[in-house]
Protein backbone atom coordinates (compact mmCIF):
# COMPACT_ATOMS: atom_id res chain seq x y z
CA UNK A 1 0.00 0.00 0.00
CA UNK A 2 1.29 3.15 -0.76
CA UNK A 3 1.43 5.85 1.97
CA UNK A 4 1.04 9.51 1.38
CA UNK A 5 2.00 12.03 4.00
CA UNK A 6 -0.25 15.24 3.70
CA UNK A 7 1.22 18.31 5.16
CA UNK A 8 1.35 22.16 4.73
CA UNK A 9 0.86 25.43 6.92
CA UNK A 10 -1.86 26.18 8.97
CA UNK A 11 -4.44 28.26 6.53
CA UNK A 12 -3.23 26.32 3.96
CA UNK A 13 -6.40 24.03 3.18
CA UNK A 14 -4.96 20.94 4.61
CA UNK A 15 -8.49 19.81 5.53
CA UNK A 16 -10.48 21.07 2.52
CA UNK A 17 -7.50 18.71 0.73
CA UNK A 18 -8.25 15.66 2.75
CA UNK A 19 -12.27 16.31 2.20
CA UNK A 20 -11.99 15.58 -1.19
CA UNK A 21 -10.00 12.38 -0.89
CA UNK A 22 -12.24 10.90 1.58
CA UNK A 23 -15.04 11.66 -0.87
CA UNK A 24 -13.09 9.76 -3.69
CA UNK A 25 -12.88 6.50 -0.66
CA UNK A 26 -9.52 7.16 0.23
CA UNK A 27 -9.10 6.40 3.80
CA UNK A 28 -7.56 9.66 5.33
CA UNK A 29 -6.04 9.27 8.99
CA UNK A 30 -5.63 13.00 10.44
CA UNK A 31 -3.17 13.65 13.00
CA UNK A 32 -4.97 16.58 14.28
CA UNK A 33 -8.05 14.57 14.75
CA UNK A 34 -5.82 11.99 16.66
CA UNK A 35 -4.70 14.70 18.84
CA UNK A 36 -7.61 15.79 20.30
CA UNK A 37 -8.78 12.15 20.95
CA UNK A 38 -5.49 11.21 22.86
CA UNK A 39 -6.03 14.18 25.17
CA UNK A 40 -9.88 13.50 26.54
CA UNK A 41 -10.86 12.63 29.92
CA UNK A 42 -9.17 9.32 31.08
CA UNK A 43 -6.23 8.97 28.23
CA UNK A 44 -2.73 9.15 29.40
CA UNK A 45 -1.79 12.12 27.60
CA UNK A 46 -4.19 14.33 29.29
CA UNK A 47 -2.69 13.22 32.56
CA UNK A 48 0.75 13.69 31.42
CA UNK A 49 -0.04 17.24 30.44
CA UNK A 50 -1.81 18.21 33.51
CA UNK A 51 1.47 16.79 36.05
CA UNK A 52 3.81 18.78 33.64
CA UNK A 53 1.58 22.14 33.56
CA UNK A 54 -0.80 22.04 36.10
CA UNK A 55 -4.49 21.81 36.63
CA UNK A 56 -4.88 25.42 35.43
CA UNK A 57 -4.87 23.98 31.36
CA UNK A 58 -8.02 21.81 32.31
CA UNK A 59 -11.28 22.94 32.03
CA UNK A 60 -14.20 22.53 35.14
CA UNK A 61 -15.07 19.60 33.20
CA UNK A 62 -12.09 18.01 33.52
CA UNK A 63 -11.11 18.34 29.48
CA UNK A 64 -8.26 19.92 28.28
CA UNK A 65 -8.73 23.71 28.02
CA UNK A 66 -7.15 23.99 24.36
CA UNK A 67 -6.72 27.85 24.39
CA UNK A 68 -5.02 27.75 27.60
CA UNK A 69 -2.85 25.27 26.09
CA UNK A 70 -2.19 26.83 23.14
CA UNK A 71 -1.37 30.55 24.79
CA UNK A 72 1.57 28.96 27.21
CA UNK A 73 3.20 26.97 24.88
CA UNK A 74 3.84 29.25 21.77
CA UNK A 75 5.29 32.14 24.40
CA UNK A 76 7.46 29.54 25.95
CA UNK A 77 9.90 26.87 23.73
CA UNK A 78 10.78 24.33 26.51
CA UNK A 79 6.73 24.37 27.06
CA UNK A 80 6.18 23.51 23.53
CA UNK A 81 8.82 20.73 23.68
CA UNK A 82 7.75 19.28 26.57
CA UNK A 83 4.27 18.88 24.39
CA UNK A 84 5.40 17.57 21.62
CA UNK A 85 7.14 15.03 24.16
CA UNK A 86 4.16 13.99 25.32
CA UNK A 87 1.95 14.00 22.42
CA UNK A 88 3.87 13.14 19.56
CA UNK A 89 4.64 9.34 20.62
CA UNK A 90 1.34 8.47 21.50
CA UNK A 91 -0.38 10.17 17.87
CA UNK A 92 2.29 8.17 15.91
CA UNK A 93 0.96 5.01 17.77
CA UNK A 94 -2.78 5.42 16.92
CA UNK A 95 -1.85 6.32 13.79
CA UNK A 96 0.21 3.37 12.72
CA UNK A 97 -2.52 1.04 14.16
CA UNK A 98 -5.48 2.81 12.34
CA UNK A 99 -3.05 2.28 9.07
CA UNK A 100 -2.33 -1.33 9.63
CA UNK A 101 -5.96 -1.87 9.64
CA UNK A 102 -6.50 -0.28 5.88
CA UNK A 103 -6.11 -2.09 3.21
CA UNK A 104 -6.81 0.07 0.21
CA UNK A 105 -4.57 1.21 -2.94
CA UNK A 106 -3.41 4.03 -0.77
CA UNK A 107 -3.87 6.12 1.86
CA UNK A 108 -3.24 9.47 3.38
CA UNK A 109 -1.75 10.78 6.99
CA UNK A 110 -2.42 14.12 7.14
CA UNK A 111 0.09 15.30 9.53
CA UNK A 112 0.38 19.04 9.56
CA UNK A 113 3.66 18.65 11.12
CA UNK A 114 5.18 15.67 8.93
CA UNK A 115 9.03 17.40 8.76
CA UNK A 116 9.46 19.07 12.30
CA UNK A 117 8.07 15.73 13.82
CA UNK A 118 10.61 13.61 11.78
CA UNK A 119 7.86 11.74 10.00
CA UNK A 120 8.55 12.83 6.69
CA UNK A 121 11.07 9.43 6.06
CA UNK A 122 8.17 6.94 7.57
CA UNK A 123 5.87 8.06 4.28
CA UNK A 124 6.36 6.94 0.50
CA UNK A 125 5.49 10.35 -0.82
CA UNK A 126 4.97 13.51 0.51
CA UNK A 127 2.14 16.21 -0.76
CA UNK A 128 2.11 19.72 0.12
CA UNK A 129 -0.83 21.65 0.70
CA UNK A 130 0.66 24.84 -0.61
CA UNK A 131 -0.61 28.75 -0.13
CA UNK A 132 1.04 31.82 0.03
CA UNK A 133 1.57 33.17 3.54
CA UNK A 134 -0.70 36.32 3.17
CA UNK A 135 -3.05 34.17 2.25
CA UNK A 136 -2.52 31.73 5.75
CA UNK A 137 -2.21 35.21 7.48
CA UNK A 138 -5.74 36.15 6.23
CA UNK A 139 -7.37 32.86 6.36
CA UNK A 140 -6.30 31.94 9.89
CA UNK A 141 -6.99 35.42 11.47
CA UNK A 142 -10.86 34.92 10.18
CA UNK A 143 -11.52 31.19 11.02
CA UNK A 144 -9.89 31.36 14.43
CA UNK A 145 -10.50 34.99 14.97
CA UNK A 146 -6.88 35.64 16.09
CA UNK A 147 -4.60 38.65 15.72
CA UNK A 148 -2.17 38.59 12.82
CA UNK A 149 0.83 38.45 15.59
CA UNK A 150 -0.41 35.30 17.03
CA UNK A 151 -0.67 33.90 13.52
CA UNK A 152 2.80 34.85 12.64
CA UNK A 153 3.82 32.97 15.71
CA UNK A 154 2.37 29.81 15.14
CA UNK A 155 3.99 30.13 11.18
CA UNK A 156 7.51 30.65 13.39
CA UNK A 157 6.93 27.58 14.77
CA UNK A 158 6.40 25.41 12.07
CA UNK A 159 8.66 24.85 8.66
CA UNK A 160 9.10 27.67 6.42
CA UNK A 161 7.02 27.14 3.17
CA UNK A 162 10.51 26.91 0.66
CA UNK A 163 11.56 24.01 3.39
CA UNK A 164 7.97 22.20 3.45
CA UNK A 165 8.07 22.71 -1.05
CA UNK A 166 11.56 20.81 -0.67
CA UNK A 167 10.69 17.89 0.58
CA UNK A 168 7.50 17.93 -1.49
CA UNK A 169 7.00 15.10 -3.83
CA UNK A 170 3.53 16.63 -5.40
CA UNK A 171 2.39 20.07 -4.18
CA UNK A 172 -1.51 21.38 -4.54
CA UNK A 173 -1.33 25.39 -4.93
CA UNK A 174 -4.40 26.35 -3.22
CA UNK A 175 -3.83 30.28 -3.72
CA UNK A 176 -6.95 30.70 -5.70
CA UNK A 177 -10.67 29.75 -5.60
CA UNK A 178 -11.68 26.61 -4.06
CA UNK A 179 -13.21 24.86 -6.69
CA UNK A 180 -9.56 24.48 -8.45
CA UNK A 181 -8.87 22.23 -5.69
CA UNK A 182 -11.12 19.00 -6.80
CA UNK A 183 -9.12 18.95 -10.36
CA UNK A 184 -5.54 19.00 -8.82
CA UNK A 185 -6.96 16.01 -5.97
CA UNK A 186 -8.47 14.12 -9.18
CA UNK A 187 -5.73 13.95 -10.72
CA UNK A 188 -3.14 12.92 -7.65
CA UNK A 189 -5.28 10.33 -7.00
CA UNK A 190 -5.46 8.73 -10.62
CA UNK A 191 -1.85 8.88 -10.49
CA UNK A 192 -1.56 7.57 -6.40
CA UNK A 193 -3.64 4.87 -7.90
CA UNK A 194 -1.57 3.93 -11.16
CA UNK A 195 1.83 4.11 -8.53
CA UNK A 196 -0.33 1.59 -6.08
CA UNK A 197 -1.05 -0.92 -9.00
CA UNK A 198 2.68 -1.01 -10.41
CA UNK A 199 4.16 -1.43 -7.24
CA UNK A 200 1.90 -3.77 -5.41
Amino acid sequence: MLVVGLTGGIGCGKSAVTEIFAQLGVPVIDADKVAREVVEPGQPALAAIRRRFGSHVLSSDGSLDRRKLRDLVFNDEQARQDLEAILHPQIRQTMRQRLAAVNTPYAILSIPLLQESGQSDTVDRVLVVDCTEEIQLERVRLRDQVNSEHVRAILAAQSSRQEKLRIADDVIDNSGRMEALRPQVEALHRSYLEQSSRSG
